[in-house]
């Protein structure tokens, strides 16, 4: 009798919802945006409206909120073994990353309530499960006002760029300070899904575009995806946008800031955001970026539009997706992806191909206040001809080794591998093996911190080749897996998001002990008499550097460092890189 009930009421409660089921932001007039506490209740009235649709917490935030997620799956599966054995694909939708640009919430939520409450395109669902973030920013997103973006046309009250730690999450995909990035990586690892979706609000120019976006076309993701994001993805997504109304164009920015008809240029995503990230994840990342001056119900239609048709398109091609996920990572995880070199940072090429750009009219004025001219945006429509610069080539390039060592000392630095997925195997014992490695010279740090870090500017490495003894608990990282370039991307230094860069291996560079002047004094001078190349490197070095011969300090400093007391790890990388030949017997003592 009580099941009868149960499922009595649950069929009322469906009913109910399914009649009515507008949105907190459709019954506003689309002006508004719910707070968290509605987002999460209509989150779980949406779950106990459909068995298609569960409500879940992946994680909670600093200030306890918890992070949440609807999984939309035909047959009620919220397991991502279990939706995996069904073949059919994952596509994950993410919204409130940056809380103030809130218009996939919104947008998300209609879309899952017209395909699943509605029966509207609902057999979309038998090729793709769909995950949804209603809000990734969850304290970010309770920092709530009116006065939170200047730039942006509503709604009429919204949340906060950056976590109630100050951080922004859209630099913390590769580096992972955040416990909301921490949750979010432990999620995707979980269900790796083929194609993701990040929605934001951009800032910038005025033009007529309701959105812009990006995804990786120009060779971060193996050339199977390249070619199926430029031939199958791109015109296919472009001609829905231009059937449903919405104008829609790459992500870019202009050469002159504000001044469009100095040419336009697009860039290449780097790991610390979201579709750099899941680049070298060998999946599709989508960048969505609405435009900040149209007003909200125009920014969230045009939202819903091109999740609608990425969703309709992931489900027409998921078999061929699928396979050229496979591929790429088949090839990423081979032994023969170690003979390519990888291109870790890539800078434009300056050819430029010529692009009709939907622009607004604009002139430049003085300014009454800083007496300089600006732009100034008027209302008229204008399509101009101008300079579009999308073609890049590669700038650091990198020969992948068999293998990475980290001492087992550097904890911070394992614990932030696991995040990532990455396999690895951990010594047994100590091992004295010869690596590849580098020395550091002319480092220099940011004046400002940047995400919590004074960032590695600008530095000099040099290859240097020696054998180490690596103590137990090192870990030993081959290179031959499917994440391979997130790998190569942690540790090489060179990477645009390397830890080196973001300054978890800063230690290295701090001189701990020192020598006292008058030891120097009495020690220099038989230096000179037991080593002549030392004698003849130090006349020639008083010769030729006026600023080291009149300073005494520099002058016993120099003595200090080539004397057997200095400490030669200074400025040397602890990560190893470890030969093909040599892996068998640094296996052997590993497990």
């Amino acid at each position: 009798m009580k099941k009868v009930i149960l499922i009595a009421f649950i069929l009322f409660l469906s009913s109910a919802f399914a009649d009515d089921g507008q949105t907190f932001y459709e019954k506003s007039n689309f002006k508004e945006t719910p707070r968290y506490a509605q987002t999460i209740a209509f989150c779980k009235q949406m779950a106990a409206a459909s068995p298609k649709i569960t409500y879940l917490s992946y994680g909670f935030s600093p200030q306890g909120r918890e992070l949440p997620l609807l999984i939309v799956d035909k047959d009620g599966l919220s397991n991502a073994r279990d939706v995996r054995a069904t073949g059919r694909a994952v596509f994950l939708i993410q919204a409130g990353i940056h809380a103030g640009e809130i218009d996939g919430k919104d947008a998300g939520f209609m879309l899952i309530r017209d395909m699943v409450l509605r029966h509207k395109q609902e057999a979309l669902l038998d090729d793709v499960t769909l995950l949804f973030m209603p809000i990734f920013n969850v304290d970010g997103h309770e920092h709530f006002g009116p006065y939170n973006r200047i730039n942006q046309n509503g709604p009429a009250e919204m949340g906060w760029r950056v976590t109630a730690q100050n951080y922004n999450l859209n630099r913390d995909y590769l580096k992972a300070d955040s416990p909301e990035m921490q949750a979010w990586l432990r999620l995707y690892q979980r269900w790796l899904p083929e194609f993701f979706a990040d929605c934001h609000v951009t800032d910038g120019a005025d033009y007529q575009y309701a959105v812009t976006y990006d995804i990786d076309a120009h060779g971060v993701m193996a050339p199977n995806l390249n070619n199926w994001v430029k031939n199958d993805y791109l015109p296919s997504m472009l001609q829905k946008m231009k059937m449903r109304g919405t104008p829609t164009i790459t992500y870019i920015f202009p050469v002159k800031r504000h001044d469009p008809k100095s040419g336009l240029a697009s860039w290449v995503a780097t790991p610390r955001f979201s579709n750099g990230y899941t680049a070298i994840n060998n999946r599709p990342g989508l960048l969505v970026e609405t435009h900040m001056l149209k007003d909200y119900k125009t920014r969230v239609t045009a939202t819903y539009n091109i999740l609608l048709s990425s969703l309709e398109i992931l489900a027409a091609q998921r078999a061929p997706l699928q396979e050229k996920i496979r591929e790429a990572d088949h090839e990423t995880a081979s032994a023969s992806f170690l003979d390519k070199p990888l291109v870790l940072t890539y800078q434009s090429t300056g050819k430029a191909d010529t692009l009709d750009f939907l622009g607004i009219a604009y002139n430049k004025k003085k300014s009454a206040i800083t007496g300089k001219m600006y732009i100034s945006f008027g209302t008229e429509k204008e399509t101009w001809k101008v300079p579009f610069f999308d073609y890049f080539k590669p700038k650091d390039v990198v020969k992948l080794p068999a293998a990475y060592i980290i001492p087992v000392e550097w904890t911070e630095v394992i614990r932030r591998i696991q995040m990532h997925g990455i396999h690895y195997n951990t010594l047994r014992k100590a091992l004295n093996i010869p690596v590849d490695s580098y020395r550091f010279s002319d480092v220099h740090w940011a004046e400002k911190p940047f995400e919590n870090h004074h960032m590695l500017t600008r530095f000099t490495q040099r290859p240097i080749h020696e054998k180490r003894i690596y103590p137990a608990g090192s870990i030993i990282i081959p290179v031959a897996q499917p994440r391979a370039k997130i790998i190569a991307h942690i540790l090489e230094p060179k990477a645009p998001d390397s830890y080196l860069r973001w300054g978890y291996f800063d230690p290295i560079f701090e001189q701990k002990e020192y020598a006292e002047s008058y030891v120097m004094e009495a020690m220099a001078p038989l230096m000179l008499l037991s080593n002549p190349q030392l004698k003849k490197d130090y006349e020639q070095k008083m010769k030729s550097d006026s600023s080291f011969a009149n300073n005494p300090q520099k002058i016993l400093f120099w003595f200090y460092q080539n004397s057997p007391y200095w400490d030669k790890r200074i400025n040397r990388y602890p990560v190893g890189k470890i030969k093909a030949s040599d892996m068998a017997r640094v296996l052997e003592n590993a497990y």
